[in-house]
């Protein structure tokens, strides 16, 4: 009976016992995309500069805790949205931050067309003190959603009548180079603002975006000459400006299958334009041949939006919407090997009892389930209300730094883990990105191979759900010596350790 007890037992335990996952770290699978070199993590401010904007204290709050690498996520590229405007007699922008003032409008006496240079003032203040909060590797990128209304077919800046069709007139395509060229010389030379890249169309060759639509989204230009018509012109008037050192992006359209036929059907002065590309995640078909054919093409990649309102977890509450962004990053990077990861935009609804200019605000962001943005801005109390999300990106932006060098560490996806690693600027620290979306702890061991590890492991968490879980919490890892490292990740967890390399 004994012995028979005895074995039992074993068996228990051993059924109790997880099996240890087993990650390789090499430099062999390091991101070579502009050189090796990462250049960040970062936002659109469309459209939610352009809500808070004209409260000083919403201004300021965001900007510490979005782009200081100190006190909040440290994000260093910041997307402005060059505005289209709107016809004024159309009231149809319904969305509280979406009716984006344009910088151009018709004079209603002369019928000219003239420059108003403080019509977007909500944004740009918000760009001013991002700028300021995330200091030297501030990253400043102009693009548009529509040209202003009256160079639209349709006169409208949601779209055309027929979403599929162009509506850009074909007399304007010139006027809306110069247009977007004027805005990143006056921002740059004016403002002190340095704009460093350009991208003048965003996701055009879909049906996305019709006329009289809700939100200031689109306009439609169809791949091959339509598309590189603009390229081309655009690329013309920076350097009329003398801004030939600012990088002129392609499409920035909404999956890579598409931004691959829409690069294979530009002309070849177009494709000699171009500095960088630049893709969308939401769908992600041909994702891997979009990152082959940056390299192919010897040219920098950037995944320059997604977000969604997806979960991941087991039984994760809160917890959920961030594992969801945390295994989209790794899951992106490790596909597409991108120099930069932009999310679409950090506040995605406000709470206001006034509403903005007759229309009401979305209200408060419902966590316990998927939804997009990070955060949400409360006009009434002017603060600004985080989530689980917002900390679990935090994971990656605060501990991975622009200049690092990012390893891909493939996993079985059945186990629940997904990894990112990156070594920093200086080439003497080691971090290590783990997501486990189990219910469950996990332990992981990590063999980094070449990489001599050594002293005090750094770990940080965010786990469980707001009010009483953990946000970037601090805790003692255990020691490192040799390659080899062990470690435990919490239930539906996102962790990050950093430790000394050489």
């Amino acid at each position: 009976m004994k012995r028979i007890a005895f074995v039992l037992l074993s068996l228990v335990c051993l059924a109790g016992h997880a099996e240890t996952i087993k990650v390789t770290v090499s430099m062999d699978n390091a991101i070579q995309t502009n050189g090796g070199s990462w250049e960040g993590w970062g936002t659109s401010l469309c459209w939610w500069a352009n809500r808070i904007g004209y409260n000083k204290t919403l201004t300021d709050k965001s900007a510490q805790l979005f782009f200081d690498a100190k006190k909040g996520l440290g994000l260093n590229i910041m997307r402005y949205n060059v505005g289209g405007g709107d016809d004024p007699t159309h009231h149809h922008i319904t969305r509280t931050d979406s009716d984006v003032p344009g910088w151009m409008y018709i004079d209603p006496e002369t019928g000219e067309r003239k420059y108003d240079y403080t019509a977007d003032a909500r944004q740009l203040n918000v760009v001013k003190a991002a700028m300021k909060a995330a200091g030297q590797d501030a990253y400043l990128e102009i693009f548009s959603n529509s040209p202003p209304y009256f160079m639209t077919v349709s006169g409208c800046s949601t779209g055309n009548f027929k979403a599929e069709e162009n509506n850009i007139k074909d007399e304007e395509y010139d006027d809306f180079a110069e247009y977007m060229a004027h805005v990143a010389n006056y921002m740059t030379r004016d403002m002190k603002l340095k704009v460093k890249s350009v991208s003048p169309m965003n996701e055009p060759n879909t049906n996305y975006w019709p006329a009289m639509n809700y939100k200031q989204e689109g306009c439609h230009i169809d791949a091959g000459q339509a598309q590189s018509k603009l390229l081309v012109l655009t690329k013309e008037a920076l350097s009329r400006y003398g801004l030939n050192d600012i990088i002129l992006t392609t499409s920035d359209e909404t999956n890579p299958g598409k931004q691959i036929e829409e690069i294979q059907t530009l002309t070849p002065e177009a494709r000699a334009a171009i500095n960088r590309i630049s893709v969308h995640t939401y769908g992600t078909n041909s994702i891997r041949e979009m990152g082959q054919l940056a390299k192919d093409e010897k040219i920098n990649l950037w995944m320059s939006e997604v977000d969604g309102n997806g979960t991941a977890g087991q039984n994760a509450g809160e917890m959920a919407a961030g594992l969801w962004l945390a295994d989209k990053i790794i899951t992106d990077i490790e596909a597409l090997e991108p120099s930069a990861w932009v999310l679409w935009q950090v506040i995605d609804t406000h709470i206001s009892k006034e509403g903005y200019m007759g229309r009401r605000d979305g209200g408060p962001l419902r966590t316990q389930g998927g939804y997009w943005g990070t955060a949400c801005a409360n006009h009434d109390t002017e603060e600004v209300l985080l989530t689980q999300k917002y900390y679990a990106f935090g994971q990656f932006s605060r501990y991975i730094r622009p200049g690092s060098t990012l390893i891909k560490c493939p996993t079985d996806r059945r186990s629940g883990i997904k990894v990112l690693a990156a070594k920093d600027r200086k080439q003497t620290t080691l971090t290590l990105v783990c997501t486990n979306t189990t219910a469950e702890p996990k332990d992981v061991e990590f063999n980094t191979l070449d990489l001599k590890l050594k002293g005090q492991v750094r770990q940080v968490r965010t786990s469980g759900q707001f009010a009483d879980g953990e946000h970037w919490a601090e805790s003692k890892g255990p020691k490192a010596s040799g390659s080899i490292l062990n470690v435990t990740l919490a239930p539906n967890s996102v962790t990050t350790f950093q430790v000394s390399c050489r």
